[in-house]
């Protein structure tokens, strides 16, 4: 869904595995930073740790990264992520949208490639792609 008339904070989610990568962005800059990533519990997502993002940031939407296969069709992981967005919505009443990440961890381990060691331990990969997804979020939809 192209959504121009979003305005303000955004969140964006990479949903993996084993982390919960997180952005935040904005649609007057639109720009996005990567926050620190959430690790998945029992293969879930970890909920507290979320209600306490949206509490924080209070977004006006939420992007969920969708992991499509390269050709474009969907991924038991595609799957995962459309009910995880699904979930966000019921569960929190937040807005939702799903937008395609193919390329965004390339992108984002690209970015990462002369980063420090620090930068590159765990979920950070996850948050930096969940920023390179909002980021392409936004210049998709917000064309001013």
């Amino acid at each position: 869904m192209a959504d121009s008339h979003v305005q303000g904070t955004i969140l964006a989610f990479d949903y993996g595995s084993k982390y919960l990568g997180v952005a935040v962005g904005q649609t007057v800059t639109r720009s996005a930073s990567a926050l620190n990533h959430l690790r998945m519990r029992d293969g879930g997502p970890p909920w507290e740790g979320i209600a306490a993002l949206l509490q924080q940031w209070q977004p006006s939407l939420v992007v969920v990264g969708l992991p499509l296969n390269l050709d474009g069709t969907e991924s038991d992981m595609s799957l995962r992520a459309r009910r995880f967005a699904n979930r966000l919505n019921g569960r929190f009443g937040v807005n939702t949208v799903c937008q395609d990440e193919r390329l965004s961890s390339f992108e984002a381990k690209d970015m990462l490639a002369h980063a420090s060691k620090e930068r590159r331990r765990g979920g950070a990969i996850d948050s930096l792609a969940a920023a390179v997804i909002l980021e392409h979020w936004l210049s998709l939809n917000h064309q001013h």
